[in-house]
């Protein structure tokens, strides 16, 4: 098993595979050097003497510069080095070759046909609120639903509580209305009953025209206020979506129509080495076979957004890409905080230190493809190949705007761990295998074979078996453990 990895050939740090001591040597490039303190597993080691304001090069890119003299064989860390990010940038574009992407296979996955013509990998009975305000209720018609039908037929019997819906304006509203709309519209939901109060923000009447055209069997509707026994209203409802679920059953679908979100979260010095660049392979394969992977967490590319940039299908999606990254910083400068505020606590003690050394190991789950379009939060998917969309770095925020844009079941890299899933089947990937084997019940795959002498090629193929078997019905432990929720990007005022 490998000790210690230099990533690039043009890199001046390795990274730690695992604890390493003082008085270790390294030995790369035919030079030998001599570790001068400890340094923990993910993180880096000085190949040079760097002296104030040279580059540190990782991924054979600059993630930043010395703070002050760094000898070879210190560890390097952001207690010496800081970021060379600054405010909003003037961006040029410069069209870059694409690597070949995998051939074509003839494979296929057993999902469920919708009315539309939309393809799920889940039939589900979702109960939706339109406020906060009923989050009770729905969660009661939930658990009646459960145990009266044991859930048979059927996925699973969810509610999805949120605090939105009210006392917002402007964006929020709207946000809040787009996901919300997503939801009901997505095909992992055999039934939708969408559950409101009556003097809402967002009325029930109005979110039924927002929603445009939908399958009237399958999603129902309910106002509280209105009703005279709501739990009895809302069960009779719910009953009639369960019965046409329960009979719909499974068809072979090409895996060309199946939608993937990629995302990452609890980075380790290790996420840019295994487990990100293992969804960046299995990005280009989909890709290649006519299906669509969506990247987000937008400030999570800052520091490397000219790689997807210069990826562009033509310029005008390069002009929303860079509009993508700008609009994203000047959030921040409204909120008069500072855009480069990241990584973690977590992430720092895993080994990343800068936010372009995030962004680099983070945008790696892209893999080469060409960058076909840019949504914005809430819009829905609606072209195949490489997507990216405008959403922030938080987990559950970012992950559920993934679901909502459409994408049937999300990849999630973690070196840290979590147990957390959305409202479709979120796949946590290890970076690592010490996680893996500490955290069964979060973790669903492991990526961290890499280093210990399995090829990415047989990694690949292991895991394009993995997320198949996943759409074929096979549970995640967010799923078997029920651990679903949303959150919603909320930027303005509450009233």
């Amino acid at each position: 098993m490998l000790k210690y990895i230099q990533i690039n050939p043009v890199d001046n740090v390795a990274v730690a595979i695992e604890n390493l001591f003082k008085g270790d040597s390294l030995h790369i490039n035919g030079t030998t050097v001599v570790l001068q303190e400890d340094i923990p597993a993910g993180h880096k080691i000085a190949l040079q003497h760097f002296n104030t304001s040279d580059y540190i090069i990782k991924y054979g890119y600059p993630i930043g510069h010395a703070i002050q003299p760094i000898p070879a064989g210190a560890w390097v860390n952001e207690k010496n080095i800081k970021t060379n990010l600054e405010g909003l940038q003037d961006y040029t574009y410069n069209p870059q070759s694409i690597l070949a992407l995998p051939g074509k296979e003839e494979m296929s996955f057993k999902g469920y046909r919708r009315k539309n013509g939309e393809v799920g990998i889940r039939n589900e009975i979702w109960i939706i609120p339109t406020v906060g305000c009923v989050n009770g209720i729905t969660q009661r018609l939930a658990n009646m639903l459960q145990r009266e039908t044991q859930e048979v037929g059927i996925d699973a019997i969810v509610a999805f509580p949120h605090n939105q819906g009210c006392s917002q304006l402007g964006d929020d509203h709207e946000n809040t209305r787009k996901i919300l709309r997503d939801m009901a519209l997505h095909p992992n939901a055999g039934g939708v009953l969408i559950v409101g109060l009556g003097c809402e923000n967002n009325q029930v009447c109005v979110f039924r025209e927002f929603l445009g055209e939908f399958d009237m069997e399958r999603i129902r509707f309910m106002e509280t206020q209105k009703a005279g026994d709501e739990l009895e209203t809302g069960i009779q409802l719910l009953r009639e979506l369960y019965d046409l679920a329960s009979n719909d059953i499974r068809t072979d679908i090409p895996i060309g129509e199946l939608r993937v979100g990629l995302k990452c979260g609890g980075s380790d010095g290790f996420s840019g080495i295994t487990a990100n660049p293992l969804l960046g392979v299995f990005s280009d394969f989909l890709v290649a076979q006519g299906g669509a992977t969506i990247l987000t967490e937008t400030p999570e590319m800052f520091g490397a957004e000219t790689i997807l940039m210069n990826r562009s299908e033509s310029k005008e999606v390069f002009d929303k890409t860079v509009h993508l990254i700008n609009d994203f910083k000047q959030y921040f400068i409204e909120n008069k905080q500072p855009i480069y505020e990241n990584p973690s606590p977590g992430n720092k003690a895993g080994g990343i230190s800068t936010l372009e050394e995030k962004s680099l190991g983070c945008t790696q789950k892209a893999g080469h493809s060409t960058v076909r379009n840019v949504l914005q939060y809430g819009e829905r998917l609606h072209t195949n190949g490489l997507n990216l969309l405008n959403a922030p770095g938080n987990d559950l925020v970012a992950s559920t705007a993934l679901a909502s844009a459409g994408c049937h079941l999300i990849l999630f890299t973690t070196g840290r761990g979590t147990p957390f899933g959305t409202f479709v089947p979120t796949i946590k990937i290890a970076t690592n295998s010490n996680l893996f084997m500490r955290k069964p019940n979060w973790i669903d795959f492991n990526a961290g074979t890499l280093l210990e002498g399995e090829t990415m090629e047989s990694l690949g193929k292991r895991f394009i078996r993995f997320v198949l078997e996943t759409a074929n019905g096979t549970c995640t432990n967010n799923e078997k453990n029920n651990y679903r929720g949303i959150a919603l990007f909320k930027t303005g005022v509450t009233l």
